[in-house]
């Protein structure tokens, strides 16, 4: 991977982390589409550990919040009142939805592995993502606020998320989707589909870490890997700026209609190829 592919790739990480495309679909139809071609052993680990720039992002965006929910989260473990604020509450509910993904990711790997070397199973996917991106509109009252996330949302939109480990399935798409089906407002479904992305994408990187030693070239891999994340880190931190003051204007619709038009490109191409 030259220094240039992994610029490139790091923007398309950037760019599709959070808004409902699906990032690691996208890592796997952009080289497709431009003809790149990857050691094996890196394509995977690449497209893991890319992702802590862009959880580097939403930590740095959401700095006060984390900060809120981790002070009240650990005072109501002192106090033995572990629900008693709102704050400590979300603590509680970002842990509840994680766990789905976390279980997810442990059974079945090497499922997901296979996958992100199919183009044409990442474009039967993205059409999925546009499904789920049309019924949340079409179904969700959003009418609920972030303070009203209730443990039934919470679990609902991690089996969400589970589902979103396969490359082509928006993560922010399938979360913020089965929260617009459950009731909550577009942004503030979008605000919880990024805290709860924290602690599965930061497992989901050191679990990664682990498959450094294996990859060939580790010493010329790892300078590429690490433009790559800087570069994600900073359009994914205008991206989430961008997608929440968006999402307070315009439905999900406008999504839905790329997951499907770059679904029957990645098709399309495959079926000429």
């Amino acid at each position: 991977m030259t220094y240039f592919q992994a610029i490139i790739l790091g923007i398309v990480q950037g760019l599709t982390e959070y808004l409902p495309v699906s990032s690691s679909g996208h890592l796997v139809i952009v080289p497709f589409l431009l003809g790149w071609s990857f050691p094996e052993d890196q394509v995977f680990v690449f497209d893991v550990l890319v992702q802590l720039g862009t959880l580097l992002a939403v930590i740095v965006y959401f700095w006060k919040d984390l900060w809120e929910i981790a002070s009240a989260f650990v005072k109501g473990l002192i106090a033995r009142k572990p629900f008693e604020t709102t704050e400590s509450r979300m603590g509680w509910l970002i842990i509840l939805a994680s766990i789905p993904g976390g279980l997810a990711g442990v059974l079945i790997k090497p499922l997901v592995e296979a996958t992100f070397a199919k183009p044409v199973a990442v474009g039967w996917l993205l059409f999925v993502t546009a499904i789920l991106l049309t019924a949340a509109e079409f179904f969700g009252k959003k009418d609920k606020g972030f303070t009203g996330i209730n443990w039934l949302d919470a679990l609902l939109i991690g089996v969400g998320q589970a589902a979103a480990i396969f490359p082509g399935i928006s993560r922010s798409g399938a979360t913020i989707s089965v929260g617009l089906i459950r009731g909550i407002k577009r942004a503030d479904a979008a605000k919880f589909s990024f805290l709860m992305s924290i602690p599965i994408m930061l497992a989901a990187g050191l679990y990664s870490a682990l498959d450094l030693p294996g990859v060939a070239n580790l010493s010329s891999f790892l300078p590429v890997m690490l433009v790559a994340t800087v570069v994600a880190a900073i359009v994914g931190y205008l991206s989430i700026k961008w997608l929440l003051s968006y999402l307070t204007r315009r439905p999900l619709t406008d999504f839905a209609i790329y997951c499907a038009a770059a679904g029957a490109l990645v098709l399309i191409v495959s079926f000429i190829r």
